[in-house]
């Protein structure tokens, strides 16, 4: 094992953990704009504000644009930014905030066995184990209790599962994206076409937008923070561990969603909340193969065969005199 792994695993890991405390807001300010704007404008809107956000940083920085793979960056950014967060809005208006993070977290289930079919990650025991572990858990915390399946409830909840299943598949095309495409610039191409994509629908349903100041506050953080910085530090992320790994921040953020709750809106904890976000925990390292008591192998000294041992030199042939 190289020297730098157990400082990179948990470099990485408490960056995720910081990224879900950020996005475990957004299930506030989703549930603040949404109703007020709908979820085309809401989606669209900070959609827009991150592309904003991240073409002033690609201009500051001097990057350059990578439209000369406008074909995979479309997919990109279909699958990963305007189908999840154009579903996600829209399923909110009927579900009932605790199923929504529930199905949330079935996108590290795609996410899974979308990597192994696609060979960008092994399907082992543990992450399976991790990814029915996970699920288990946040269920626990939101304490599903039974709901009369009206049609509306069962519409939001299959159109929330496939915005589930379109972000979990991106996760492992994302990593390719990042193996001959900066991570900056493909967040950046990333939601400006989202942004295009959402236009039309965001226009259209513009006349019956309430702009209220809590819904637009929340559209602007949104935008800046969970859409355009966030996601470029994701995908710096996402370059340098597994999909699964990477994705596996979903578990962690609908745990700091419902912490959120407990502080903005006065949510009760029971003791299955923290059973729950214990187990959720679990599950977050048996799928990242987080491990901070590895130790690190010994480093060989420089110049040194490190993986063969070095063999004695025969001695020279005999001049036969």
């Amino acid at each position: 094992m190289p020297h730098n792994v157990r400082h990179m695993q948990n470099k990485y890991f408490a960056q995720l953990a910081g990224l879900s405390i950020l996005w475990g807001a957004t299930f506030l300010f989703t549930r603040v704009a949404t109703p007020e704007i709908g979820p085309s404008l809401t989606a669209a809107g900070r959609i827009g504000l991150g592309a904003a956000t991240l073409a002033l940083i690609m201009t500051f920085t001097r990057h350059r644009w990578p439209w000369q793979h406008w074909r995979a960056l479309a997919v990109l950014a279909a699958l990963g930014i305007a189908g999840p967060h154009f579903l996600y809005a829209w399923s909110s208006l009927y579900l009932p905030a605790g199923y929504s993070a529930v199905l949330s977290v079935t996108s590290v289930m795609f996410g899974t066995f979308v990597s192994a079919w696609l060979r960008e990650d092994v399907l082992t025991r543990s992450k399976v184990f991790g990814c029915i572990a996970g699920f288990s858990g946040v269920a626990l915390v939101v304490q599903l209790g039974p709901m009369r399946p009206t049609p509306e409830l069962v519409v939001a909840a299959m159109v929330a599962i496939a915005g589930s299943a379109l972000s979990g598949a991106s996760a492992p095309l994302l990593k390719r994206a990042t193996k001959y495409m900066e991570p900056l610039a493909i967040t950046a191409a990333m939601h400006v076409i989202a942004f295009g994509l959402l236009l039309p629908s965001a226009a259209w349903t513009l006349p019956d937008a309430r702009f209220t100041p809590a819904a637009l506050a929340s559209v602007a953080i949104m935008g800046v923070c969970t859409s355009g910085l966030a996601y470029w530090a994701y995908m710096r992320i996402v370059q340098k561990v597994s999909p699964i790994a990477a994705l596996s921040s979903t578990f962690m953020a609908t745990i700091s969603g419902i912490i959120w709750g407990h502080l903005v809106l006065d949510e009760k904890f029971t003791g299955t909340t923290y059973a729950g976000g214990l187990l959720v925990l679990a599950a977050t390292v048996l799928v990242t193969g987080f491990n901070p008591w590895r130790r690190p192998a010994p480093v060989p000294p420089v110049g040194a065969a490190a993986d063969t041992p070095t063999s004695p030199r025969p001695p020279p042939p005999s001049s036969g005199r």
